[in-house]
């Protein structure tokens, strides 16, 4: 048979190591130099303008079904 084992204070150890974690997550976020965000913040916006720079855009004028025939065959 397996180890008798208390269910509430394995509880209390998983809530404790969640809650250690949150902990370590919100230093590494608040724990930053004013500099050190903006890099971030700032770096974060190069990456944003990047992407949209790249999208392909459909001209107004263009069917949306990419120049296919009609349901009649015209």
């Amino acid at each position: 048979m397996g180890d008798v084992v208390n269910l509430n204070q394995f509880r209390k150890k998983r809530d404790r190591a969640a809650k250690a974690q949150q902990r370590a997550a919100n230093r590494a976020r608040t724990g930053r130099t004013k500099a050190e965000r903006q890099a971030t913040q700032a770096e974060a916006a190069r990456g944003d303008g990047a992407l949209d720079g790249k999208r392909i855009d459909h001209e107004p004028d263009e069917p949306e079904g990419g120049g296919r025939l009609g349901p009649q065959g015209d």
